[in-house]
């Protein structure tokens, strides 16, 4: 019951700290960057749940695994992937771009590609979904949290500005408790998966840090826009993967095990993007 209420309250204000940080004009980089903002939001939301998708049966996943790195794959960015663009010196604006109009754009893409994911992997043992009532969920838990930070920012800047940096503070150490959950109430399972899993996340963050990057270079888009692109296809939000791998399959004594792979990723995303920025950096 406690993670029942914990952990969707959390993702709330998570994503209602995402929202304080963003603009209209963040909306308006859609217009004003065109070729590089299609070009992130296709790696995003075809390319990376394919990647995941060779990846699972390349390695042969467990059925719950493979559905959980699909969830995972499933998800918008967040404001990680906006702190390492703005650390790579990357074009940070259409790095917020790419996280406020991903994370309103899933509502309708998880629930699709997450249902027919659990039915190729799960068969008959799949838990029955309701497609529409998990995108009027996310749609509740997601974007209206980022709207509604948007408008506090937009009509109570004073208010947004003074709380933003307390409210960052809150949402990291959410983030924190949320991964030491999800790891702690499946250690076992995790433990066992670890050797398969946890080589399959790094993949599939090299692998979309690569095709991010090449795809950006193959259009001629400049260097500031290409590692934000890279970095935007690498760098997933783990929370909400664990709230909706939790909602998807409950568990009466912690986080579901479809909620395991998010939080795995959640710790490897640092020790993989980390090496690549610094890498990037030294390379310019």
């Amino acid at each position: 019951m406690i993670i029942d209420i914990f952990l969707p309250l959390s993702l709330v204000f998570i994503m209602f700290t995402l929202g304080l940080g963003l603009t209209t004009q963040d909306f308006k980089n859609i217009i004003l960057t065109p070729k590089a903002f299609t070009v992130g939001i296709i790696n995003q939301l075809v390319l990376l749940p394919i990647v995941a998708f060779l990846i699972i049966y390349a390695i042969g996943l467990s059925s719950e695994i493979a559905v959980g790195i699909m969830i995972l794959a499933c998800c918008p960015g967040g404001v990680t992937s906006n702190m390492l663009t703005k650390f790579a010196d990357g074009d940070t604006a259409l790095s917020i771009s790419y996280t406020a109009v991903i994370s309103i754009a899933t509502v309708v893409t998880l629930p699709l590609i997450v249902s027919y994911s659990m039915i190729g992997f799960m068969g008959e043992n799949a838990p029955d979904i309701n497609i529409l009532s998990l995108g009027m969920t996310m749609f509740f838990i997601t974007a209206v949290p980022v709207c509604l930070g948007m408008y506090v920012n937009m009509k109570h800047k004073n208010i947004a500005n003074r709380f933003y940096p307390f409210a960052n503070k809150i949402s990291t150490f959410l983030f924190v408790v949320i991964v030491v959950g999800a790891l702690a109430s499946e250690w076992d399972t995790f433990i066992n998966n670890l050797p398969s899993m946890g080589p399959a996340i790094i993949m599939l963050i090299l692998i979309m840090l690569f095709l991010g990057y090449n795809s950006a270079k193959l259009f001629s888009i400049n260097e500031k826009q290409a590692i934000t692109i890279a970095i935007e296809s690498g760098i997933q939000n783990a929370t909400v993967g664990i709230a909706i791998g939790n909602l998807i399959l409950p568990n009466n004594t912690g986080l579901s095990i479809l909620s395991l792979p998010s939080g795995v990723y959640g710790i490897l995303m640092y020790l993989v993007c980390l090496p690549f920025v610094f890498w990037y950096l030294n390379k310019k």
